[in-house]
């Protein structure tokens, strides 16, 4: 196994517990009993976090993101990370965090408007409410909240105490309403901005130009159209100041209101009397809350590690595990007893094999230099078949460390290794048996996975490392690879390491892929899965590592000639931009270019992000129907990313003794079960556009008189739709081998299929692919460029012409949100947090994020499987008969093969039978198989 694919970092999880408490209100307050012992808390620092006010602006910065489950997690990712940098840069004594009761506080007895025009909390974050309250208890921060008061008359009341007590306290918010609260010892603290700024009573003099005893007169004056407090017509933050700062309070001004020259709002203040006052009674924080502070809760201490990691799993909120680290840490269950030896002498190694030839099941383990298979040097290889045991045996050591010779250990080893008799387990095998075939060693007998086993039990968890894996289910952390190499620029390859070192450090992964089998296979047996593990996934792992060992060759001159004409290309679109825009300026700068897009040119801000307005591809599609400049800024874009990633990045990736590519096909990322492909990512060569066409032309043959064959499902996720939602007209469609996209235009439009245009067609294919997924009509009339109305009346008319398919997945829903997972074609389970009753929705059509994703991961999880179920019949077929035919690629629904002429034909017809009985559906399976020179000039085949 690489080094690099050790390291630790987190995500995925289990089941939260159970609880009677509706998990869409708050969790109760844990400080809001008793008070605890009053410290002294002079020359310590208070923090105390506007919780709501954070997670509602991190919920609105941040784009969709989903946890394991399904789950919407934004805002938990968003608001955990913001507090990770508050411990870590502010390093606060004391940490709380305030959030607003769900009920109505004695404002609304003040004032019944009040905040009467805020709209409901988004479907999507309100169940990330107390997904972050149990992050905070796991991180033991206390969370504080009370009947009747709101997040802020908290912060009042605490930050009262805190200056009391001789402490220096940090209101965690960009709440105008906090300004009152500012002093030499109260400062505000926006952790969104990126340098964290602090607001104090300077900062509020030069930007209001009052004292914070003066706050609640001004926001009396202005108002809050958030929090639905009117303001004085005319009276802005300006003349507010001006007024303040000349009769000093509210009561002044209204004294001496004759005084007030301007006519407008003189008579505004005089009618205004009354509610000016009352606002100022519902702008006035109250400062003394009858909550009861526990300080000692309150100390920034270590968190409960396990438990925050138990989470993050359940969030699949992977990057901030590392965060962890100096907050605080938790080893596992102390115990772990384990007798690690090294097997450097052939007449040792002989020993060994004798033992591992009677084994019925061995687990496996190498060490490289590199983390790319294709790349690495065999360092080592570690072996175990009994827990607690394991052996190591070096090949490659530093200078006068013990070592075996390459070839007596590749023959001694080869008859068990080669064995299929003797099982093999490890953690992510297929990398260990793309490394030994690079020494002539071909794997036969694999087993186990441990780290395939992890996905199929819980697909939507985020990693699947063999660290983390040791840590859920053995109590364990295995020593960390940067223990042995250290890290960054200054890390070492495994085999500058000593020999003990290393025994310890790989006979350790062994032992633990070994004792993680005896837990995870009888989970696989309890959840159903066994026949999808050895049936379909451990198979496709030899498939997969012939797939990566002899990679694809790529006609890199060809490249080099697209390199300059990108370059080229990307010149004149620059010159096109700033002719465009009326100046040069960086094009690759999004600060230069919001200044010139939203500031010189006025187009409208569609979108703000941390750093300012939005100039990402969504806004500029939005833009581009208003300005040329915006459309010009896409295609400058598409072609720098391909010329980046593909144009100029390929060559560089080309191995010295092989001369091709070598991918890396991933089964446990996507949690529908399809394969993802990585460094370099091959999977995602646009297809349509004449620059992908061009890349698509650099892959070729890697043998003279050979040529490559591609064969494609033909809409394989609408096939699989017809046959589960068994509606008549689709599958009448299907079975008549019809353009799906012109036959569902001609009935929703009413036309014969002769009349049928091409945005008729353009406007089903869209409807075919998104609203079976729960596009809206704004998302539609987006994507088509068509008014949001007409884009309703062509979704009603779909669902109206084909209800098998609305049937279908309303049920599918019902029975998410009964059993808590959906399941593939085979099986495949995911969990779905957050389905609603589809009973409780009436006729709406419009999907949760969490709906979304149960439907994509039915269909496109059922398509992922056929395509894996199609791969392994060619390739047993192919060894069948002995053709010479390797398959190169699986791009999702389409697999890449390349052959000699002669065997094209025989080919063709091999993979059109193999791929079109992948599966017995309602429909028929429809592939699509062409040939050619290179990737983008294969032509269809008959």
């Amino acid at each position: 196994m690489p080094d690099q694919l050790r390291q630790r970092s987190l995500s995925g999880f289990d089941d939260p517990p159970e609880s009677g408490r509706d998990p869409s209100e708050p969790t109760p307050c844990p400080v809001a009993a008793e008070a605890g012992p009053e410290p002294d808390l002079a020359g310590r620092r208070v923090f105390l976090v506007d919780a709501h006010g954070l997670i509602f602006q991190v919920f609105h910065a941040l784009p969709e993101m989903t946890g394991a489950h399904g789950q919407p997690v934004a805002a938990v990712f968003g608001f955990a990370r913001d507090i990770f940098g508050l411990l870590q840069q502010q390093k606060p004594d004391y940490l709380f965090c305030a959030f607003d009761h769900p009920g109505k506080t004695f404002r609304h007895a003040l004032f019944a408007p009040y905040k009467a025009d805020r709209g409901e909390m988004p479907e999507a974050l309100r169940p990330q409410i107390p997904a972050i309250q149990r992050w905070l208890e796991a991180m033991r921060i206390p969370v504080l909240q009370l009947a009747g008061y709101e997040a802020d008359d908290i912060l009042a009341t605490v930050a009262r105490q805190v200056e009391a007590r001789g402490g220096e306290c940090y209101l965690v918010t960009s709440d105008k309403d906090c300004r009152q609260l500012l002093s030499d010892r109260v400062r505000m603290l926006n952790v969104r901005r990126g340098d964290n700024r602090i607001f104090d009573v300077a900062a509020l003099a030069a930007e209001w130009g009052i004292r914070p005893e003066q706050v609640v007169d001004f926001q009396a004056l202005v108002g809050d159209a958030v929090d639905n407090v009117p303001g004085i017509p005319q009276i802005g933050p300006k003349r507010a100041g001006d007024l303040l700062r000349q009769y000093g309070t509210l009561e002044g001004i209204l004294q001496h209101v004759g005084e007030v020259r301007s006519k407008a709002p003189r008579e505004n203040l005089i009618r205004g009397s009354q509610q000016v006052l009352l606002n100022r009674q519902l702008v006035r924080l109250d400062d003394a809350v009858p909550i009861h502070v526990d300080w000692e809760l309150g100390r920034v201490g270590p968190p409960d590690e396990s438990a925050v990691r138990e989470l993050f799993r359940e969030f699949g909120i992977r990057s901030l595990a590392e965060k962890l680290t100096g907050l605080g840490s938790a080893d596992g269950p102390a115990g772990w007893e384990a007798r690690y030896a090294t097997v450097a002498t052939p007449e040792a190694l002989a020993q060994l094999v004798d033992q591992m030839s009677r084994q019925a099941c061995i687990s496996l383990d190498t060490e490289t230099t590199n983390v790319h298979p294709r790349w690495a040097e065999l360092v080592g290889l570690s072996f175990c078949w009994t827990a607690g045991e394991a052996w190591y045996v070096p090949l490659r050591a530093p200078e006068g460390e013990p070592r075996l010779d390459l070839d007596v250990a590749r023959e001694l080893l080869r008859g068990v290794l080669e064995n299929p008799t003797i099982r093999k387990v490890g953690q992510n095998l297929k990398y260990d048996l793309v490394v030994l075939r690079g020494v002539g060693i071909e794997v036969q007998g694999v087993a186990f996975d441990t780290m395939v086993a992890s996905y199929l039990l819980d697909a939507g968890q985020g990693n699947h490392s063999l660290d983390e894996l040791s840590r859920q289910y053995l109590g364990h952390a295995p020593i960390p690879i940067s223990d042995l190499i250290g890290s960054g620029s200054q890390a070492r390859r495994m085999d500058e390491v000593p020999v003990d070192q290393v025994t310890t450090y790989a006979a350790e992964d062994a032992d633990v892929a070994l004792r993680l089998m005896a837990i995870l296979q009888p989970r696989l047996e309890q959840e159903r899965l066994t026949g999808l593990f050895t049936e379909l996934e451990i198979p496709l792992i030899d498939v997969l590592a012939a797939m990566e060992f002899r990679g694809i060759r790529i006609d890199t001159p060809r490249l080099a000639e697209l390199s300059q004409e990108y370059g080229a290309r990307l010149a004149r679109l620059e010159e096109a931009i700033h002719q465009l825009a009326g100046r040069p300026f960086n094009v690759n700068s999004p600060r230069q270019l919001a200044a010139v897009l939203f500031q010189e040119q006025g187009l409208p801000v569609l979108k703000k992000t941390r750093t300012g307005p939005s100039t990402d591809v969504d806004v500029l599609e939005q833009l581009a129907v208003q300005h040329q400049l915006p459309a010009r800024i896409i295609e400058y874009r598409q072609f720098a990313k391909l010329k980046g990633t593909y144009v100029d990045a390929l060559p560089r990736m080309v191995h010295p003794e092989t001369g091709r590519v070598h991918t890396s096909f991933n089964q446990v990322v996507a949690a529908t079960g399809r394969l993802s492909s990585n460094e370099p990512n091959l999977q995602n060569i646009p297809i349509r556009t004449e620059a992908g066409r061009e890349i698509r032309a650099a892959f070729v043959p890697g043998e003279p008189g050979w040529q490559l064959v591609s064969a494609d499902y033909s809409q394989i996720e609408l096939r699989v739709l017809a046959h589960f939602s068994g509606d008549r007209a689709l599958c009448e469609a299907f079975a008549r081998d019809e353009d799906i996209h012109a036959r569902v235009a001609s009935q929703v439009h009413g036309v014969p299929l002769s009349e049928v245009t091409a945005a008729m067609r353009r406007h089903a294919k869209a409807v075919n692919f998104g609203v079976i997924y729960g596009q809206s009509p704004f998302g539609l009339a987006r994507a088509l460029n068509i008014e949001q109305d007409e884009a309703a009346r062509f979704i009603d008319a779909y669902f109206a012409q084909y209800p098998g398919v609305e049937a279908f997945m309303r049920h599918l829903l019902q029975e998410c949100q009964r059993q808590g997972h959906v399941s593939t074609i085979l099986g495949r389970r995911r969990r779905i947090d957050g389905v609603r009753d589809p009973a409780r929705q009436g006729d709406a059509r419009q999907r949760s994020l969490a709906e979304r994703t149960a439907i994509n991961t039915v269909i496109q999880g059922s398509a992922a499987d056929l395509i894996k179920v199609a791969m392994l019949r060619v390739q047993r077929r192919i060894r069948r008969e002995q053709l010479t035919a390797p398959l190169l690629l699986q791009i999702h629904d389409e697999l890449l093969f390349e052959a000699p002429a002669r065997h094209v034909a025989h080919l063709a017809s091999l993979v059109r039978e193999e791929m079109s009985a992948a599966a017995q559906l309602a429909v028929p399976l429809k592939v699509d198989v062409k040939s050619g020179p290179n990737w983008a000039d294969c032509q269809p085949l008959d």
